[in-house]
């Protein structure tokens, strides 16, 4: 049952993980928008920017690691445990 569970926080496609950053990528924009707000002039639009790179940094990062999977399993060097 706890794998059924374990599973459900596994991305497995490179669909799933375009979701999860698009979800990331409307946060991090709603969070720049208080900020430029909340810190009228530069200094807001700089902390908007550092929102907008951690999304592109996070998911490049994603969609690095969805790639990396694919190919050790192609290759057999997954985590399948050893007999």
């Amino acid at each position: 049952m706890l794998t059924k569970v374990k599973r459900l926080f596994v991305i497995k496609t490179r669909f799933e993980a375009y979701l999860i950053i698009f979800a990331l990528a409307l946060g991090a924009m709603t969070r720049g928008a208080h900020y430029t707000v909340e810190y009228p002039g530069v200094g807001g639009y700089l902390l908007f920017a550092a929102t907008a790179g951690a999304v592109f940094l996070g998911g490049a990062k994603i969609l690095d690691a969805i790639r990396y999977e694919r190919e050790a399993k192609a290759a057999g060097i997954g985590d399948a445990p050893e007999s």
